[in-house]
């Protein structure tokens, strides 16, 4: 019985932490509007549709649990795809993937173009949060 107890809660572990994704928005300005609502910035990634190392960053470092987590619990999440999406013309991606992090009115805080790996990419979500607390303190 108690094999089947650790059997059964390992399943449900599992489960738990590899069902776990970003909420995805596909709209610039509903995601806008929800940031707003919920007073959260706002994390939009821009894409392309042939694009290996997109694809490589969606399935490697933004399916991590730890990256999910920061990113759900701080951000409105909005995926877009370059050339087929409508977004602000000053959120130039002149390459993709590329990673922007907004302020709920649109200001850029900080872009980030290309892959990175899970360790580099939580770097870049504290390099985000510091800027983020410098702010909130200097006002």
């Amino acid at each position: 019985m108690r094999i089947y107890v650790i059997i059964v809660a390992a399943i449900v572990l599992h489960t738990t932490v590899y069902a776990a994704e970003i909420f995805w928005y596909h709209d610039y300005n509903t995601a806008v509007h929800k940031a707003k609502e919920e007073k959260k910035n706002i994390f939009l990634l821009i894409t392309g549709k042939t694009c290996r190392w997109c694809r490589k960053l969606e399935s490697t470092t933004l399916e991590d649990s730890t990256i999910v987590a920061r990113i759900n619990q701080h951000y409105v999440a909005v995926a877009l795809t370059r050339s087929l999406d409508d977004y602000p013309e000053y959120l130039d991606a002149k390459m993709v993937p590329m990673s922007f992090f907004l302020t709920s009115e649109g200001r850029v805080i900080n872009s980030m173009p290309g892959y990175w790996n899970v360790e580099d990419y939580h770097s870049i979500l504290d390099d985000v949060t510091y800027y983020l607390n410098k702010q909130h303190r200097s006002h």
